[in-house]
């Protein structure tokens, strides 16, 4: 029987400031965490048992599989952060010596998850790549006659777009067995040496998956991974719909049991409601929205292709556009989260210091957990406020803002 690790320990520093509060395995992808679609997926694939490797925050991660009462999960603690290649290492030592192993990593998503199903069947070893359209930004694979020759990381002249995707089928055997790995220079055990190494002693093919793949690595990743969760749900109500309500597109809307859509409300699918979430008065929400639950989406607030975590307040006159909004934020009345620039330019924000071109024309704000707004508060687009911030009233946020703080600072408010 085929066994799995899922690599749940990273802490996510380029998604700042969503994985301030939560382990990035923990994002939510339709109000249900990343890792969760995984483990379901593997579960049933056929997989025996799956053993995930928590690190970062693990106490999130543990309290929910626990919650979810999984048979056949198993946790393994990495310990001190020395890497993929590290953790899938400690994993295979839990595993024990000579078991078919998937190993799969938990901060990426699959449109159509029979490839775990594949994997499991099918004899060997193997890959899983992906083809992108920028695939500097990966480990690129390197095939020779159908088998991985070698992967190198993000190569500023790749030669390839087929990219590694994450997913792999191997043994414990030779991964014990090849165990003994130079330290990259960042300072980590690279999962991609010793995929590598494994690969230069035993055929490991590349099998290319052919759906849409998300890697979620940087903060707009996060809409761009419930889009494509979007596009394949199936419409149905749970809640209470107070007429007069108009859905388009009804048999792509989900509204989920508990909640509530109050008169005069517009909803246009795909559009995922979750459990405990009041909608309305006169509320627009458009199309690719995600709303979690114990929301409240007030009189003559617009929602547009944004996800909103949990318990999330925005009780009127407010616009969210192409915004992510992690738990517990109120948004004051009037305030605006601009997705647009003037100059139709592409929208960059900043990750780890470094301003990045999102490659998004319409991109809001990213808001950590625990934020509150002001009344009349505007934020321009690619901002991002950290977590249990206070942005006070009638201001314009033009730059990022650091968690833990008000804005502007109170030396600097005229009365």
């Amino acid at each position: 029987m085929v066994k799995a690790i899922v690599l749940a320990a990273g802490e996510g520093t380029r998604l700042k400031p969503i994985t301030e509060s939560r382990p990035k395995s923990m994002i939510p992808v339709l109000c249900r965490p990343l890792i969760d679609w995984h483990l379901g997926n593997l579960l049933n694939a056929g997989v025996e048992e799956v053993y995930v490797v928590v690190g970062h925050m693990k106490e999130h991660v543990v309290k929910y599989i626990e919650s979810r009462g999984y048979s056949g999960v198993k946790i393994v603690d990495q310990g001190e952060p020395r890497g993929t290649g590290d953790a899938i290492i400690k994993a295979s030592e839990r595993i024990g010596y000579g078991e078919d192993v998937l190993v799969v990593y938990a901060d990426i998503f699959l449109e159509e998850w029979g490839i775990y199903k594949r994997l499991v069947e099918e004899s060997g070893y193997f890959i899983v790549g992906v083809y992108v359209p920028k695939p500097e930004d990966y480990g690129v694979i390197y095939v020779k006659d159908q088998y991985l020759y070698r992967i190198m990381e993000k190569p500023q002249k790749p030669e390839s777009n087929l990219v590694n995707a994450g997913i792999y089928k191997l043994n414990t055997g030779d991964i014990l067995e090849n165990r003994d790995l130079p330290v990259s220079p960042r300072g980590e055990i690279e999962a991609t040496d010793l995929v590598t190494k494994i690969a230069s002693r035993r055929p490991v093919r590349v099998l290319a998956y052919g759906k849409k793949w998300v890697d979620v690595g940087k903060p707009w990743h996060v809409i761009d991974v419930n889009k494509v969760a979007l596009d394949g749900i199936s419409g149905e109500v749970r809640g209470e719909v107070k007429d007069p309500v108009y859905i388009k597109n009804k048999s792509r809307v989900y509204i989920g049991e508990n909640s509530t859509i109050y008169p005069f409300t517009t909803i246009e699918g795909p559009v995922y409601i979750g459990e405990r979430v009041e909608v309305g008065p006169n509320a627009y929400i458009r199309p690719y929205s995600v709303i979690c639950s114990g929301s409240k989406i007030g009189f003559s607030v617009e929602v547009k292709e944004s996800v909103l975590f949990e318990n999330v307040h925005a009780h009127h006159l407010a616009y969210i556009g192409d915004s992510v909004i992690c738990e517990n934020v109120n948004l004051g009345a009037g305030t605006v989260l601009a997705n647009l620039r003037h100059d139709n330019a592409t929208v960059k924000m900043t990750i780890k210091g470094v301003r990045e071109d999102t490659g998004r024309l319409k991109l809001g704000a990213i808001i950590g957990a625990g934020v509150k707004t002001g009344v009349n508060v505007s934020i321009m687009p690619g901002v991002k406020i950290g977590s249990n911030t206070w942005i006070l009233p009638g201001v314009v946020v033009y730059r990022d803002v650091p968690s833990d703080s008000i804005y502007p600072p109170r030396e600097k408010i005229v009365y």
